[in-house]
């Protein structure tokens, strides 16, 4: 079974099938399949009433997380949860007093089968899916399987600096991730080395063109504006400049041995810039080592995976 964050597998046939008939549950309880739906309702009793086709579906509160019961997980986990897509698995199927279906489900049970089958065995260098489900200031919150939660701090989102993880991500968004550690199924996180080497990035640019930019920082001697999610340029200081406008910039010179690309600031194009798109430099499922730095250059910037 692939193990995805929550939302990945609601429109699947097989998703679709299961979990609009009586037959269709009961086949998924007997062979523990965990399904998803949305949730439409959070009781004051913090139960989520999930939407399905062919039946009422209850997850009582104790079944909504890991962690509710021994109350390591807060409620606000539950309430967050209206009006998406839940994963679970189905405990009991009943008829009420009006011959209404009642589908008792349980979201820790997926959880359980997910920590147990996929999240304790991740290890360093594995690049695995994620999705955003909330930005801090130090770092934005990723699903890394049936709503399981880890943390990518904003040190390591790209190796352009932004002030905030919403200048690299938005709520919602499926990204990759890779595992620097795994602490007895506490998962840490990266996501910079997926982003590409200095060389890389640079390639897609030749002197002489002009490109959009986005203002990340100014400094006394300049101001660097972002290409690229892993790679900035120092462009010569220029009045009425503020961090996040949209530029545009001329690229004076590229120079690969100092890992400096010269820009000029052509226009201010708008006040706030929309996060770049991001593009993996890699395709396979494991990283072993990232080295960022040119083969020329004084500095060593790299990752190893172990």
């Amino acid at each position: 079974m692939d193990y995805r964050p929550e939302g990945c597998i609601f429109n699947s046939v097989s998703n679709q099938r299961l979990i609009s008939s009586y037959e269709g549950l009961a086949e998924a309880m007997e062979k523990g399949i965990i399904l998803e739906a949305k949730a439409i309702l959070c009781t004051s009793a913090h139960e989520l009433i999930v939407e399905l086709p062919c039946a009422k579906g209850i997850i009582p509160r104790e079944e909504g997380a890991i962690g509710v019961k021994e109350g390591i997980t807060r409620d606000i986990a539950l309430i967050s949860r209206v009006n998406k897509i839940v994963c679970f698995k189905v405990k009991e199927l009943a008829l009420d007093d009006n011959d209404e279906l009642i589908a008792k489900l349980s979201r820790k049970d997926a959880q359980l089968q997910c920590e147990n089958d996929y999240i304790s065995k991740l290890s360093s260098g594995e690049i695995i899916e994620a999705r955003v489900t909330h930005l801090e200031q130090f770092g934005s919150f990723v699903d890394i399987g049936c709503g399981i939660p880890s943390l990518i701090p904003i040190d390591v989102m790209s190796v352009s600096r932004i002030s905030h993880p919403s200048d690299r991500f938005s709520t919602g968004q499926l990204i990759k991730a890779v595992v620097k550690g795994n602490d007895n199924g506490r998962i840490y996180l990266s996501h910079k080395e997926l982003l590409g080497t200095w060389e890389e990035n640079a390639r897609q640019f030749k002197a002489g063109e002009t490109v959009p930019g986005i203002v990340r920082s100014i400094e006394n001697y300049g101001i660097f504006v972002e290409l690229t999610p892993n790679l900035a340029g120092l462009a010569e200081p220029k009045e009425g400049i503020r961090p996040g406008q949209s530029v545009s910039v001329y690229i004076k010179a590229i120079i690969p041995d100092k890992m400096k690309i010269k820009l000029v600031i052509v226009d201010i194009c708008g006040e706030s810039s929309a996060p770049m798109p991001l593009h993996y430099f890699t395709e396979s499922d494991r990283i072993s080592l990232w080295q960022y730095s040119t083969e020329n250059s004084d500095k060593d910037i790299r990752t190893v995976f172990e």
